[in-house]
């Protein structure tokens, strides 16, 4: 699978900050025109000394979740641990493993955020403008935003806001389990987020795309 090359990796802090601010303005929200058949999950893991990253990427037939391909990389971490930069701590490594892929997926689920983030450019979104196709950021916690606890049946949510602007949404994705926080990556609109992590889940809270990739970087990460 392709990926553009937006900037260099070897930056500041300050760099990174202003990267971010110039790319948020490139991210789309656009209707996605036809229901995803094959979509992908990606998560990344850190080695116990923290040094070593590790990146997985599996993709699945949305029709029975069936796996057609998975992918796996590493890489040496290279930037420091800032609240707000990790995408610039763990995306090489997410790269690499996209690259390595043979199937292309309507979608991508990244376990992260989207544009629920202080500059609007969390990794899902920071990814998505990478390899220009639709994102999707799925969280297990808030990063910014308020909002008021959604009702215990799944598929209720409710709106994540940010300086009265609704940057994503809190969902509940199994009734009478902690909800997930899910905001636009790029190229689709909330509405498409939402509805595609819930055809996602089926008996656990997390996307079962995202849950593939993250038992991967677990056996990746153990060697």
């Amino acid at each position: 699978m392709k990926t553009r090359k937006l900037h260099e990796w070897d930056l500041s802090c300050k760099e990174a900050i202003e990267i971010q601010r110039q790319l948020a303005s490139q991210v789309r929200f656009t209707a996605m025109k036809k229901r995803p058949k094959i979509i992908a999950g990606l998560d990344c893991a850190f080695s116990k000394n923290g040094e070593q990253i590790f990146a997985s990427a599996v993709v699945i037939d949305l029709s029975d979740f069936s796996i057609i391909e998975t992918a796996t990389a590493s890489r040496k971490v290279d930037f420091p641990y800032i609240p707000g930069l990790l995408s610039f701590r763990e995306a090489p490594a997410c790269i690499d493993a996209i690259e390595k892929l043979k199937n292309t997926p309507d979608c991508l689920i990244v376990d992260g955020q989207g544009i629920a983030h202080p500059r609007q450019l969390g990794i899902a979104s920071h990814i998505g403008l990478l390899i220009e196709k639709p994102t999707i950021g799925c969280a297990k916690s808030r990063l910014i935003g308020t909002f008021e606890e959604p009702g215990n049946k799944k598929g209720s949510y409710c709106p994540l806001v940010d300086s009265d602007e609704t940057i994503g949404v809190v969902l509940r994705t199994r009734t009478d389990v902690k909800p997930v926080f899910v905001s636009v990556g790029h190229k689709c609109m909330l509405e498409d987020a939402i509805s595609i992590i819930l055809e996602c889940t089926t008996k656990y809270r997390i996307p079962e795309p995202s849950r593939l990739a993250h038992q991967l970087v677990g056996q990746a990460k153990l060697g």
